[in-house]
C-alpha cells in the first residue's frame, strides 16, 4: 500500500513536470498518434497547463485530450487527462513568450499560425517508482516484488 496521498504524488507529478516539461499529447477518440510538446506551466495554476503550436497542428481543433509524461529520471509516470480549448487571453499568450518560442514562428509574436492551447487537466493516474530497499534488492537478485512500497506509490486523482 502507498504511503504517500494522491495529494502527495500529484504535488510530485508537478514538481517533476516542471522541472523536465515535455510529453505527449493526443486528442482521445482520435486515430492518431501522439506527438512531443513542450508544456508551458504556471504555479499559480496547478490544474491547467498551456502549448504553443501552429493552427495547422493535429491538436489544434482541442477537445477531449490526453498527455504522457515521464519524468526525467524515470521515477515518475503520469497519464492526464483533460480538455484542450484554444487560449485567446494576449496577457496568457504574451506572459509566458520567450525567444525558444519565437524561433518556432517566422513572423513572431504576430505570426498568424500561432495557437496557443490550454490544457484544463480532469484526472490523472501517476506512478512513483520510489522502491523501498526491499524491493530494489528483490528486483536485484530476481525475487517476486509485492505491491505497495515495494513497487513505489499510485494516485488517482480527479480535478
Amino acid at each position: 500500500m502507498s504511503t504517500k496521498s494522491p495529494a502527495e504524488i500529484r504535488e510530485a507529478m508537478w514538481k517533476a513536470m516542471a522541472a523536465s516539461p515535455y510529453v505527449m499529447l493526443s486528442l482521445t477518440g482520435k486515430q492518431q498518434h501522439s506527438e512531443p510538446m513542450y508544456a508551458v506551466l504556471d504555479d499559480d495554476a496547478n490544474s491547467a497547463f498551456w502549448f504553443y503550436t501552429k493552427r495547422d497542428n493535429r491538436a489544434a481543433e482541442g477537445g477531449p485530450a490526453m498527455v504522457q509524461f515521464v519524468a526525467k529520471g524515470h521515477d515518475l509516470f503520469a497519464c492526464i487527462g483533460g480538455t484542450l480549448t484554444e487560449e485567446r487571453d494576449p496577457a496568457v499568450i504574451d506572459r509566458y513568450w520567450s525567444e525558444q518560442v519565437e524561433a518556432w514562428y517566422e513572423q513572431g509574436r504576430q505570426d498568424p499560425s500561432l495557437l496557443m492551447l490550454r490544457f484544463d487537466l480532469g484526472s490523472a493516474e501517476i506512478w512513483e517508482t520510489d522502491q523501498s530497499l526491499l524491493g530494489k534488492l528483490k528486483m536485484f537478485t530476481g525475487q517476486t516484488i509485492k505491491g505497495g512500497d515495494e513497487a513505489g506509490s499510485h494516485a488517482k486523482v480527479e480535478v
